[in-house]
């Protein structure tokens, strides 16, 4: 075993597996508390309020259908006294009334429709609420990222692998045993760093051993599978297992994967060893700068920010306009998640080949177009198309993106990656930090289909951009377009050469000292 381990260290392959597992586990941590949060609030705050306010007043029936404790008993025959519990002295059923009709109190409210949630004002501000939460754990992973691209730099990417493992096990635990909104709160912000060090540091670490173009778009697609695989898995186990099982479960099972993935680390990454990058990596101020990667990161922003509005607020929509059982709004991402993890695995190869520029190009144009059919679903089947074609252009759009943030580095910077991960994984974060806050706040004001409407057309007016990433100049072109002098024919390039090439720019002297 010891002989096998030496000769897997040395193997990308078995990089790639540590990378996948570790996204698959984040992920699935992402969405497992998709479905589970809004009806867990609804149940703990919300009935639990009115219980207590007015304990006298009998509990309306679940979906199931199951007779609710203390509810009235009618008789089937006529003339019959029947003793209801709770109540001080038996009641007798006149003759002609409807069996099985429960009596309504004088000046109580109508009863909703089978299977809807009562409290439509608290479902409107629970959007908000709920949205919060969501987008906590991309805000803190949106700040968190910079300093880890930094850190990679310095220390590797080994030790800052299994900080992220080890910080996402608390988070999960943590989940398990949370019972109010402040402790779920902080548990989705502690998600949010262990993410940052795992997605930082695994997709630096794939660039890093993976140095040809076409196999590091591959290695890329590979583990995004894992992204989306954790995607498809999360919802829907979350809304099983919550529903027939308890909060707790599904979070105590993906404690338990986490811990395969830390012992999985320890045996394949050792993260005792420090590995700095031979060279100096680029500043971010001067990624940040370069008008290519911006366009990149903001098609992996408005993209993924479509799927991250939908998530606190369908479920809640759901709710309010199809009366869904609990277990449906988790079902609901399914055809999302399939076809994401179809588009990771089918682009990863064929956009290397048809232009990668095109093909996010197409995604998001598709983005744009599924995310405004959205509103037309009448139940849950409705959704199986708009969503399915969301989650396979998404594919199509990160598929793309990742392999051209590595390639632009390779061509016009230096060869380091962490620095441009981290800006990839920021432009990700925004999506899912900003749709969530703002989603919730547009539901409120105007309406779930309205804001179906401004983030589909966002994402078709983004389209034509990726137009730009088609031949991007290389470095010893730079100076001659940001002058505006006389264009030099793009070439196509696979990396970065140590040596100095000609014309020299006011970097290669100091390219040179580092290089000695």
């Amino acid at each position: 075993p010891q002989r096998w381990l030496a000769r897997g260290r040395g193997s990308p392959r078995l990089v790639l597996v540590v990378v996948f597992v570790a996204l698959l586990l984040d992920n699935m941590l992402l969405t497992v508390v998709v479905p589970i949060v809004p009806t867990f609030l609804y149940t703990t705050e919300y009935e639990g309020a009115n219980s207590s306010t007015d304990p006298a007043r009998p509990q309306p029936a679940p979906p199931a259908l199951k007779a609710p404790p203390f509810s009235s008993l009618f008789s089937y025959f006529d003339n019959t006294t029947v003793t209801v519990s709770g109540s001080q002295s038996p009641s007798e059923v006149p003759n002609g009334t409807e069996s099985g009709r429960p009596s309504q109190t004088p000046g109580s409210p109508p009863a909703p429709q089978r299977g809807c949630p009562e409290g439509h004002e608290f479902l409107t501000k629970e959007n908000v609420r709920v949205g919060l939460l969501f987008a906590s754990k991309a805000l803190v992973q949106l700040l968190v990222n910079p300093s880890v691209g930094l850190l990679t730099n310095r220390i590797g990417y080994h030790i800052p692998m299994f900080i992220g493992f080890t910080i996402l096990f608390l988070s999960t635990v943590m989940f398990a045993f949370s019972g109010t909104y402040t402790l779920l709160f902080i548990a989705r912000a502690l998600q949010g760093v262990g993410s940052s060090f795992s997605s930082v540091a695994g997709l630096g670490m794939l660039a890093s051993v993976y140095t040809d173009d076409s196999e590091r778009g591959n290695a890329m697609g590979i583990a995004l599978g894992g992204l989306a695989l954790g995607v498809l898995v999360g919802a829907p186990f979350g809304s099983i297992m919550y529903e027939f099982v308890g909060k707790a479960s599904p979070f105590l099972i993906l404690a338990f994967l986490a811990l395969l993935d830390g012992a999985l680390q320890l045996c394949i990454l050792q993260p005792s060893r420090i590995s700095p990058e031979s060279t100096k990596a680029t500043p971010v101020s001067t990624l940040l700068r370069d008008p290519y990667i911006l366009v990149a990161a903001g098609a992996l922003c408005f993209s993924n920010m479509g799927v991250a509005m939908l998530e606190p607020t369908l479920p809640i929509w759901m709710m309010q306009t199809m009366c869904s059982p609990q277990w449906q709004l988790g079902m609901a991402f399914l055809p999302a998640s399939i076809s994401y993890l179809v588009g990771t695995n089918l682009f990863g190869i064929l956009a290397n080949k048809m232009g990668r520029w095109l093909c996010s190009m197409i995604g998001m144009a598709v983005v744009g177009i599924s995310l405004l059919c959205v509103p037309l679903a009448k139940n849950i089947y409705g959704l199986i198309g708009p969503n399915g074609g969301l989650g396979f252009a998404i594919g199509m759009v990160d598929s793309s993106m990742m392999p051209i943030m590595g390639y632009l580095v390779d061509l016009r910077h230096t060869s380091v990656y962490g620095t441009v991960y981290a800006i990839a994984d920021v432009a990700f974060c925004m999506g899912f930090a900003i749709g969530p806050s703002t989603g919730g706040a547009i539901v409120r004001a105007i309406g779930f289909p309205w804001l179906m409407v401004i983030i589909g057309v966002t994402n078709l007016a983004y389209a034509p951009l990726c137009w730009c990433l088609r031949s991007p100049p290389a470095k010893e072109e730079k100076m001659a377009i940001l002058s505006q002098e006389c264009p030099m024919q793009p070439k196509t390039y696979t990396r970065q050469k140590p040596q100095r090439e000609f014309p020299l720019t006011e970097d290669s002297d100091v390219e040179a000292e580092n290089v000695e």
